[in-house]
């Protein structure tokens, strides 16, 4: 989808996009998954933790960062992330009520 086309469809539609692309990425699952599980990190953790190169950890938790759902407190030259649980809770609800929006049907 182009950049020049977001602004026709809904901030909500919007939303639940950024939030799934965030998410559409085993190593981003697997970074989310990890911090679940650990409460915190720092990106050297994640490294050790997942078969990806150091600046390729970086542009995922960037990502993530970018959208929300974590978060990271800086302490030269290490940055501490976690789960933003304010986002947390929006991506849970908004992600839940778009994917509970389907009952069924008898197409087909």
């Amino acid at each position: 989808m182009g950049v020049t086309k977001t602004e026709v469809f809904t901030a909500e539609q919007n939303r639940i996009a950024e939030l799934a692309k965030a998410l559409a990425h085993p190593a981003r699952v697997a970074i989310i998954q990890y911090l679940i599980v650990t409460r915190s990190c720092v990106c050297g953790d994640l490294v050790d933790e997942l078969p990806i190169a150091q600046a390729t950890v970086s542009q995922h938790l960037k990502e993530l960062s970018r959208v929300g759902l974590i978060k990271g407190s800086v302490n030269p030259p290490r940055v501490c992330y976690c789960i933003n649980e304010d986002v947390w809770e929006e991506a849970k609800t908004t992600l839940g009520q778009f994917l509970e929006a389907f009952t069924g049907s008898t197409c087909c």
